[in-house]
């Protein structure tokens, strides 16, 4: 365990230790990369610096259950665009699953239903369950969805950075030339997408999406609706992060908000900083994720290191501050709508929790906090759960 604050006594760690080793800890939203599954990025235990997360990471830091993310970056909306993020979709699919069905069955396993989670850990093993970001995957033909539902997908995350097909994004992406709104909401496809996800069994995701466009698609969802990986205004004004009103009408769906341990999202960044990543992305030419999946090896060192020396210098947000967004959420909506998410591999990670391995930390400042094992146990998976089985119930209704 890394980076626990000089004043945690020895009592607080061992309660906490002890609740952690209780509870069934859930994070939904874990990126991988294209070359994950292979020699390069080993999903048992990958190379050091390659990436936050892993099979022994997780097991060493009581990381039960983790929603891998089959990421399509926005694109082009035209067949080619279409087909290329469909491609993309199917790549990573084929990893996870390779990690579960071919390379690790006896140490990680394909939850499909919320009942598998519980099934899978309770007999020794890691569960892994199947997020997409980004609707843009679907193309233009929800028949694909029904295909994504089939390989294991159990959340559809309608957008990403960038406008698209199913409605507005947060964050609009220049390169696209997107004007601040497009749509001005959810639009007819997404709609669609949202009861085709409903009829499915598959959670309907609003991180990333606009406000218009989230507070459209819970109206829109006969089920209850996440927030796999967002914090919230009330603490800190983001783009990316849910409005009182937004986390406000996800309580009322039944939903959750899983609060996500993103150093931006959390607390203002420090000039310095910014401009010294700025400086790093132009030197490296990684202005997206894709461009650093792309990196050497040896690049990958050198960025690596570099990051810890403007980590050193400018020091990310902390579990603490992480912890400042729960306690808000918990307050306004109530400990039954509230969850966590790390977002390791796709910008997320903190002081204190930037690996698998540093999971504990999260439990222990939130006894610190005061919070009880019943909540603890909501927190890190419980409220997720609940709401996956009413999106499970639902679509059963519906046949």
């Amino acid at each position: 365990m890394n980076s626990l604050p000089a004043d945690t006594s020895a009592e607080l760690l061992a309660r906490a230790a002890d609740i952690h080793s209780r509870v069934l800890t859930v994070d939904t939203h874990v990126d991988i990369p294209t070359d994950f599954g292979t020699e390069s990025y080993d999903p048992k235990e990958a190379k050091k610096g390659r990436g936050q997360i892993d099979l022994v990471g997780m097991e060493r830091g009581g990381l039960d259950a983790v929603f891998f993310i089959v990421y399509v970056g926005q694109g082009e909306r035209n067949v080619a665009g279409y087909a290329r993020a469909m491609a993309d979709a199917f790549t990573r699919f084929a990893a996870i699953r390779r990690m579960t069905d071919v390379q690790y069955p006896d140490i990680i396993s394909l939850a499909r239903t919320a009942a598998d989670v519980r099934r899978i850990r309770g007999g020794g093993r890691l569960a892994a369950l199947i997020g997409i970001e980004n609707g843009h995957a679907l193309g233009h033909d929800l028949r694909i969805l029904d295909t994504y539902y089939d390989f294991g997908a159990r959340y559809l995350g309608l957008l990403h950075n960038g406008h698209n097909d199913l409605g507005d994004s947060a964050v609009p992406y220049p390169r696209l030339k997107d004007p601040p709104t497009e749509h001005g909401g959810l639009t007819d496809f997404g709609r669609a997408a949202v009861g085709r996800a409903n009829d499915l069994g598959i959670m309907v995701d609003i991180s990333h999406a606009a406000m218009t466009t989230a507070l459209d698609a819970i109206r829109a969802s006969r089920a209850p609706v996440i927030a796999s990986h967002s914090s919230v205004k009330g603490v800190y004004e983001h783009p990316r992060n849910l409005s009182d009103e937004a986390l406000t009408a996800l309580r009322d769906n039944g939903g959750v908000a899983q609060m996500v341990a993103f150093d931006a999202y959390l607390r203002p960044v420090s000039g310095e900083r910014q401009a010294a990543f700025r400086a790093l992305r132009t030197e490296m030419g990684t202005k997206g994720f894709v461009d650093f999946e792309r990196l050497s090896d040896e690049k990958r060192d050198a960025w690596n290191a570099r990051r810890q020396e403007i980590d050193a210098k400018w020091p990310k947000a902390s579990v603490s501050d992480f912890a400042d967004h729960i306690d808000y959420a918990v307050n306004l909506i109530g400990i039954d709508h509230v969850g966590m998410a790390s977002d390791f591999n796709g910008g997320g990670g903190i002081a204190g929790w930037d690996n698998a391995r540093d999971t504990l930390n999260v439990t222990v400042e939130l006894v610190r906090r005061g919070y009880g094992e019943e909540q603890i146990a909501q927190l890190w998976g419980g409220n997720l759960l609940r709401v996956m089985e009413a999106v499970e119930a639902a679509a059963r209704r519906h046949e």
